[in-house]
């Protein structure tokens, strides 16, 4: 059992975090509070998922006062539900738990249907923790911060539907790396490695490497390739020009960008982390997720 970041033998007040649709959800929350309170557990509902659901007879808690008041989170959907979250509870030591109820699911590791098996081992302080940094980027317009974003999975510069490629100066710790024309860049943790990035062509990252992916997306020179940087790395993206272009933080905000503005992207002093059962494996979620041909059983 992992003792990082002086996380507790034992999980008493827990949070549920969902965007939950269709009949069976209220079976589902039911299921799972049913569960967590056998244990003993204090369980709350973020406010945000009470009001889409309409009504609980839980109590809620909104998630900018879960710091003193929740020991974890729990998220019920699939990985964006949980990078969202992660997102909004970083740096406040409060770890989470991924329930999935998503195809994919690389951190949302727990399936629903074994839930009730796996739960209580990670309530009672049987778990495997998962240490994750988030970048920060801002946007720089005339010498002045216009936009502030935090990403967990990445940062994407792009272009709209409608318009041509955009021109990207790119410099890393302030010196120069190469001008790109192209539909976009990606900027991507190891988390988001399996993203959007994996899509465009870029490395996968062990989540223990320290390291920034930059991966462009339809590149007019194939010899623009995906490159993996320092994780401490300084990356400036100045747009020299390309019409409508956008950034992106996990494809969940954005902010429109100019000419002339820069994006500014490093690594966030904020983390999250993630409990996985005990006998986790990256190397077996990539095999299932991506179906990787498996060596045999005795293998």
């Amino acid at each position: 059992m992992s003792k990082e970041n002086n996380l507790p033998n034992r999980f008493e007040r827990i949070a549920l975090v969902g965007k939950l649709q269709g009949d069976a959800i209220g079976r589902i929350l039911k299921e799972i509070t049913e569960v967590l309170e056998g244990l003993g557990c204090q369980v709350s509902l973020e406010q945000e998922t009470a009001a889409h659901l309409g009504q609980s007879n839980l109590p809620t808690l909104a998630i900018t006062d879960f710091s003193g008041k929740i020991d974890m989170v729990i998220s019920i959907g699939g990985d964006g539900t949980l990078i969202g979250v992660g997102r909004q509870i970083a740096g406040k030591n409060i770890p989470l738990v991924g329930i999935n109820m998503g195809r994919l699911g690389y951190m949302t590791d727990i399936p629903l249907n074994e839930m009730s098996t796996i739960l209580p081992g990670i309530i009672q302080g049987n778990y495997e923790s998962d240490e994750r940094f988030l970048l920060e980027a801002s946007v720089i317009r005339n010498g002045v911060i216009s936009h502030q974003g935090l990403a967990l999975n990445d940062v994407v510069i792009s272009r709209s539907s409608i318009s041509g490629m955009v021109e990207l100066a790119v410099d890393v710790n302030h010196s120069f790396m190469y001008n790109q024309r192209s539909d976009g860049l990606i900027v991507s943790t190891p988390t988001g490695s399996t993203a959007y990035s994996l899509s465009a062509g870029g490395p996968i990252l062990h989540p223990r490497v320290f390291g920034i992916v930059l991966a462009p997306v339809a590149p007019h020179a194939l010899s623009n390739r995906p490159i993996v940087l320092p994780g401490d790395a300084l990356i400036g993206i100045t747009i020299i020009s390309g019409k409508d272009a956008s950034v992106h933080f996990d494809m969940q905000s954005m902010a429109v960008l100019q000419t002339g503005d820069m994006v500014v992207v490093n690594k966030s002093s904020k983390t999250i982390t993630i409990l996985h059962p005990q006998g986790h494996s990256d190397y077996r979620t990539l095999r299932e997720k991506l179906h990787w041909n498996e060596y045999p059983s005795s293998f």
